[in-house]
């Protein structure tokens, strides 16, 4: 059985057939799919040589059930002005992808942007008074 339901027409993942009518179970043709720790998903298909392999990875908006797929809920409490400055940024990524932004989607960007950008973190932080004593 291919999966297939019967009258859906060709299955785009048969192998071609010989001319020697061979129909054995060998395949020449392998396509395996992988997750990795990130969740993410890829496709690779190739001949029997090697030649002509190729990667694909389906994004992470595409793949998931639902906008908490494959994520942890965390609290997260913001300062109106930080509240206010998302609704703005969300305003304007909408309308730079003409299409709705997920406000999550949107908040693990900001983090892992963050993430990458730790010394402009640091200067926030130190602005809100980390780093800062009171010793004489």
């Amino acid at each position: 059985m291919t999966g297939m339901k019967e009258g859906a027409g060709e299955d785009p993942f048969a192998e071609p057939s010989s001319d020697d009518g061979d129909t054995s179970s060998t395949s020449t043709t392998e396509s395996t799919t992988k997750s990795s720790d990130d969740g993410s998903s890829s496709t690779s298909a190739g001949s029997a040589g090697g030649s002509g392999r190729r990667t694909m990875q389906i994004p992470y908006k595409f793949r998931r059930d639902g906008v908490q797929d494959g994520r942890d809920r965390v609290p997260l409490f913001l300062k109106p002005d930080t509240k206010s400055a998302e609704r703005d940024a969300l305003r304007e990524l909408e309308e730079r992808f003409d299409a709705d932004v997920s406000l999550t989607d949107l908040r693990e960007a900001l983090m892992m942007v963050g993430l990458e950008h730790l010394d402009e973190v640091e200067g926030e932080l130190e602005e809100w008074g980390y780093g800062m004593t009171f010793e004489e």
